[in-house]
């Protein structure tokens, strides 16, 4: 259910997709169609007289693409959110990547179904919880006019959001899950996140420095190839290596593994038992998810009792918690993101109000947390 009406305007080129997303919008509550454009321009032209809270955007299309009329916004507009539409290729997801830097909400990717309704049905299943996220958050339409760098003043609990807060300074939290072995010195970093993670991770792992000296892995939510595009992007921002992960190779210190976009990442013991390595799978999706965080935090908990720094950021939904409730069990370090940085604050929620953070920390601080708990 939508936090509140929304008003969305929509722009694509191709006719078929203007049409299908009109009509799926006009069919939920709260959703008001306020008008549509076939370019970038005629979207900037309608802007100010329709006063929309949200575009769906296409990237590719002729006069003012996607990523054009995100900078626009950027200069005049910074109230109004976008959601893009992708394509399922190396080019597509290059040019999401861009639009998530430039402070698109999110992005869907555009059907390649047998017919007409399975592509709508599709597009609706993927939208929809989009727009119950954006309509809930705090900080979706802060995110073009900022670049992701949430520098207004905002407060939590009292406090303001560059304060680190320990559970018990949050109010109706406990620690419900205590850690059953002592913590040492973090032996590697895994991180969880989903919407609005990669511009936070843009802003967080170039943070980190490249004598970090223990191996990071991420699941991001993300579908193929575009977490591949989302570690080249990273990977030229940061003083770590920042790679999409490979079957069986083994994990090294001063290096961030991405999961695949649609598989499935976990740690196992390499032959010798000596190491660890990367174990790509085809496993069902957990929490929805696919790769899910929770699949990951098991296995992190497996090898790393005590040694794990477990870090959950800004997404929608669940993934995560039942993860690090194993993980807090083993002994591991965990750092929230908090709400006020968070562009959804959906998966850090549970794992706050049950206690299971150590640390709850705004995006311009987690960085630090980690250094500090692996050294």
């Amino acid at each position: 259910m939508l936090a509140k009406n929304l008003r969305v305007l929509v722009v694509d080129d191709t006719i078929v997709y203007r049409k299908a997303v009109s009509d799926i919008l006009a069919e939920i509550p709260g959703v008001e169609v306020v008008g549509i454009a076939h370019n970038g321009k005629i979207a900037m032209s309608k802007i100010a007289t329709l006063k929309p809270d949200l575009l769906t955007l296409d990237i590719e299309m002729p006069e003012m693409n996607g990523l054009e009329v995100l900078a626009e916004l950027q200069k005049s507009h910074t109230s109004v959110g976008a959601i893009m539409l992708s394509t399922l290729t190396a080019d597509g997801s290059h040019m999401t990547m861009k639009a998530l830097e430039l402070g698109a909400f999110d992005f869907i990717l555009k059907p390649q179904s047998a017919t007409l309704q399975e592509g709508k049905d599709q597009i609706k299943a993927a939208l929809l919880p989009m727009l119950e996220a954006f309509s809930h958050s705090q900080n979706a339409s802060s995110l073009l006019g900022t670049r992701g760098v949430f520098t207004r003043p905002k407060t939590l609990l009292g406090k303001r959001a560059d304060t680190l807060l320990r559970p018990q300074a949050i109010t109706g939290t406990s620690n419900t899950t205590r850690p059953s072995v002592r913590r040492g010195k973090s032996e590697i970093v895994t991180i969880g996140i989903s919407t609005g993670g990669p511009n936070a991770l843009s802003q967080m792992l170039p943070l980190l420095p490249g004598d970090l000296g223990v191996p990071v892995v991420i699941v991001q939510h993300m579908p193929p190839v575009f977490t591949k595009s989302l570690a080249a992007s990273l990977d030229a921002k940061c003083a770590l290596t920042v790679k999409e992960a490979e079957e069986a190779e083994p994990i090294q210190p001063n290096t961030v593994y991405i999961a695949p976009g649609g598989k499935q990442m976990k740690l196992v013991a390499s032959a010798d038992g000596k190491n660890r390595i990367i174990k790509i799978t085809n496993d069902p999706p957990e929490n929805s998810c696919k790769p899910s965080v929770d699949y990951l935090f098991r296995s992190v908990g497996d090898y790393y009792v005590g040694r794990t720094t477990a870090v959950i950021m800004t997404g929608m939904g669940s993934d995560g918690t039942k993860g690090l409730q194993l993980l807090k069990q083993k002994g591991a370090f965990v750092i929230a993101q908090d709400e006020a940085t968070c562009v959804v604050y959906g998966m850090p929620k549970a794992p706050i109000q049950q206690g299971l953070a150590d640390i709850v920390a705004p995006l311009n601080k987690i960085a630090a947390e980690i250094t500090k708990s692996v050294r």
